[in-house]
């Protein structure tokens, strides 16, 4: 992420966004620059304009979530299932002592 940022703070800036002026950077915030994330990171902005990039509305994946009152519902049911089958268990197990 701070590779990113570091992209964005030079384009902000008005600067050319080279592997350098990168490492510069990063290297003055205090992270130390691993020259194959530099590298990964210019192949990957090649061909991007930042300027629309950042006009461009991002799509956020919003989790999905289950329709209100069926997932309570499954989850009793469950413990209640579980719950029964604890007590089954035990009771055989009484029986097993006595008869």
């Amino acid at each position: 992420m701070e590779y990113i940022h570091a992209a964005l703070l030079l384009h902000k800036a008005g600067k050319d966004i080279t592997e350098s002026s990168l490492k510069k950077v990063l290297t003055a915030s205090g992270v130390k620059a691993d020259d194959a994330r530099l590298k990964a990171l210019m192949s990957a902005l090649k061909d991007v304009d930042i300027e629309e990039a950042i006009k461009a509305p991002v799509a956020v994946a919003a989790p999905v979530a289950a329709p209100a009152g069926e997932a309570p519902a499954a989850k009793e049911k469950k413990k209640e299932e579980k719950k029964e089958a604890k007590e089954e268990d035990a009771a055989a197990g009484l029986a097993a002592l006595f008869g």
